[in-house]
């Protein structure tokens, strides 16, 4: 491991924090950990693992902090994002392109190293006076050649509170690949907030996807789009990294629901052309598979 990472790590983490992240013996991880430190610089840091008293703090954190409120429905939080901030921003997403590659000219683009002085330049201290949390997660299940681990840094618990009810818990998994671990990672600041802890830059709102570090940078926005990086975000890294291995990426589900004696098994893939979800359904019984069903999305 590169002294520099260590001595930053070292100086910024405390004790526990420490040992929890460098437990994982992969020295681009403590790299890019590193990097986000120096870069945000926040006040403090959290590395959260996948034990229940890691996500339980989350939660306590995210309503503490006044990120959610609890609703009167015991057990449930609600989040109001800014009314600038409600959507996922197309313009503000781009693809960072380095000047000898090009991509189809349909997606959002700008040329690498302009796009990291500037991303990188908005998110410079941007998480002073609060506290990075450091995320680790998985895209597939745990244990498994096809699944891809992913970390994220934010400064939002109610970015990372998403992350824990949408995705895999993933600390357990870095530990056991380590330094064979190639990941994802997203880096995100919710920039300057107002008294209702909302982001109040939105027109400084960029979404830059470094595909050649596979690293998505997220900056003055709290919508879960632009902001929980396994979402909408890491499908961008994915199709660049499916490209590259000879393999399909895409938004698809599987779901079993029992009945009386039987299952039914749902599938779904996200057709993004005409904004439609195909389901089709399989009797697990009779393996037999009907008609598919089209859902426009509203």
């Amino acid at each position: 491991m590169k002294a520099s990472n260590i001595k930053i790590l070292e100086s910024r983490l405390d004790e526990r924090n420490y040992e929890v992240l460098t437990s994982i013996d992969n020295e681009q991880l403590l790299a890019f950990v590193a990097d986000a430190v120096e870069l945000c610089n926040p006040s403090s840091i959290w590395v959260s693992t996948d034990s229940p008293e890691d996500v339980e703090y989350n939660r306590n954190m995210a309503i503490e902090l006044n990120e959610e409120r609890q609703l009167k429905l015991q057990g449930h939080t609600i989040h109001f994002d800014g009314f600038s901030d409600q959507g996922r921003d197309r313009e503000a997403t781009k693809y960072l392109v380095p000047k000898n590659e090009t991509l189809s000219k349909t997606l959002n683009q700008t040329d690498r190293e302009e796009g990291l002085k500037e991303v990188r330049g908005l998110m410079k201290d941007a998480m002073k006076g609060r506290m990075m949390i450091v995320r680790f997660l998985t895209l597939g299940p745990n244990n498994s050649d096809f699944s891809i681990p992913c970390v994220e840094c934010t400064d939002s618990f109610y970015v990372s509170h998403s992350l824990n009810l949408l995705y895999r818990l993933g600390y357990e998994e870095f530990k056991r690949l380590g330094p064979r671990a190639q990941f994802f990672s997203i880096m995100h600041s919710c920039g300057k907030l107002d008294e209702r802890m909302v982001s109040v830059e939105t027109d400084k709102r960029r979404i830059y996807i470094d595909y050649t570090k596979d690293t998505v940078y997220s900056v003055n926005t709290q919508y879960a789009g632009n902001t929980v990086g396994l979402k909408k975000l890491a499908l961008r890294l994915t199709i660049q990294k499916a490209d590259r291995e000879s393999w399909l990426a895409e938004h698809m589900f599987l779901s079993g629901v029992h009945g009386p004696g039987d299952m039914t098994i749902f599938s779904g893939a996200n057709a993004f052309a005409s904004s439609t979800v195909v389901l089709s359904f399989r009797n697990t019984w009779t393996s037999s598979v009907t008609s598919p069903i089209y859902c426009t999305r509203l």
